[in-house]
């Protein structure tokens, strides 16, 4: 039996996971967040489609359409190792309680979704000593959610290093037992590694109900195949200036990529590091064939910055709107005319990589959702082909 897949999409900003879940027969119905610069950005591609333009505090949970999976990627500013590390009790990471605000009124309405994701960094897992993620999946136990874990990186999917932790909860799944939930981990994809193997190890207290999933795909894209070739390079004064930036062993490599026939090519981001004894702006070369995580530039140093070498020549500038797009996997995604690599990166920095989701959707939602219909309702259902043993095994 083939359910109608519709989703509801808190913090939606430019709609990515809309755009995953589309790929794999889903509909938003309901999709919320209070930038205008990403609505704006969201309406090019998804046109009149529903956003609503609002603060989460807005929002009421008799304003959701009945769905049967709610997203929210809240945000990450104050659990990210990069970020406060205040927890999700303070700045703008208390926006996840105001999400929990509406599932509960929800549930009180007799409408709470059967299924539910999260999507946060990896800071996450550790966040509090790890008592903050283990307080969110308590909540949402409460809610009758029992509770999975998956942690990956789109450097499986696209070049880019791009880890996202991901909370997956089913109403009536079967919690697993001890023995089973052992079982499970043992035989694990590996979107769920160690660390987050051992998290469920040590919060024996949350309902886990942990899916069998298979391993994740190979990557095939390299980075030099999201270039744009029609992308202009800076000036030749420009782009020494880097190189000046470099530590010297970063500058050897790039010798060594120049003395080739052929280009090849790096991604650059400034940090102040210590370089010949003094704390200055440094630019960190990689060239593993991958791009490092795209980011929102709320500085001159979170802008990626992309160079090629080889035939005795060194290039640079920043990744541009369409690069971006193609290392989120949203190659087709239609931006406005007249947008600032700024408000592009706005929007792709704080978004979720599509074929991570689609993975998601197509290995995990889509068959859950398909099995708790066949079982008879989606309101009381079983897990289906859940990994677990039973009690006396």
């Amino acid at each position: 039996m083939q359910e109608l897949k519709t989703a509801a999409d808190f913090f939606a900003g430019i709609g990515l996971v809309s755009l995953a879940l589309e790929r794999q027969g889903w509909e938003t119905s309901y999709a919320v967040d209070y930038s205008k610069d990403k609505q704006k950005i969201y309406r090019s591609h998804f046109g009149t489609k529903p956003y609503r333009l609002a603060n989460v505090q807005e929002v009421r949970g008799a304003d959701i359409p009945p769905v049967k999976l709610i997203h929210a990627s809240f945000p990450c500013t104050d659990v990210s190792v990069a970020g406060s590390r205040g927890g999700i009790k303070v700045g703008e990471s208390l926006a996840f309680w105001e999400f929990a605000r509406i599932l509960r009124e929800m549930l009180e309405l007799k409408k709470l979704p059967p299924l539910l994701m999260l999507e946060n960094v990896e800071g996450l897992l550790t966040s509090g000593g790890g008592k903050d993620l283990a307080e969110i999946l308590q909540f949402l136990n409460s809610l009758g959610y029992a509770v999975d874990l998956l942690l990956i990186d789109a450097a499986y999917f696209v070049p880019q290093s791009r880890v996202r932790l991901f909370v997956i909860g089913s109403l009536g799944s079967q919690p697993l037992n001890p023995l089973a939930q052992e079982f499970a981990l043992n035989y694990s994809s590996d979107a769920r590694p160690k660390k987050v193997a051992d998290f469920i190890r040590v919060n024996p207290q949350v309902s886990w109900s942990i899916r069998h999933l298979p391993m994740l795909p190979e990557r095939v894209l390299q980075l030099e195949d999201i270039i744009d070739h029609s992308a202009q390079w800076w000036s030749r004064d420009r782009a020494d200036y880097l190189f000046s930036q470099m530590f010297e062993r970063h500058q050897q490599i790039i010798r060594r990529m120049m003395e080739a026939d052929r280009w090849s090519y790096g991604t650059v981001f400034r940090r102040m590091r210590q370089r010949d004894g003094i704390k200055q702006s440094t630019a960190e070369l990689r060239t593993d064939g991958l791009a490092g995580c795209l980011r929102t530039p709320k500085g001159g140093s979170a802008r990626q910055i992309l160079v090629r070498a080889g035939n005795g020549q060194f290039d640079a500038r920043l990744i541009n709107e369409m690069e971006s797009a193609r290392l989120m996997g949203a190659e087709d995604y239609i931006l406005p005319p007249k947008l600032s690599l700024n408000e592009a990166l706005f929007g792709f920095g704080d978004a979720v990589c599509v074929p991570v989701v689609e993975w998601i959707a197509e290995n995990y939602l889509n068959p859950l959702l398909n099995e708790m219909a066949e079982v008879g309702t989606l309101k009381h259902s079983l897990m289906g082909k859940s990994t677990a043993l039973p009690e006396s095994a």
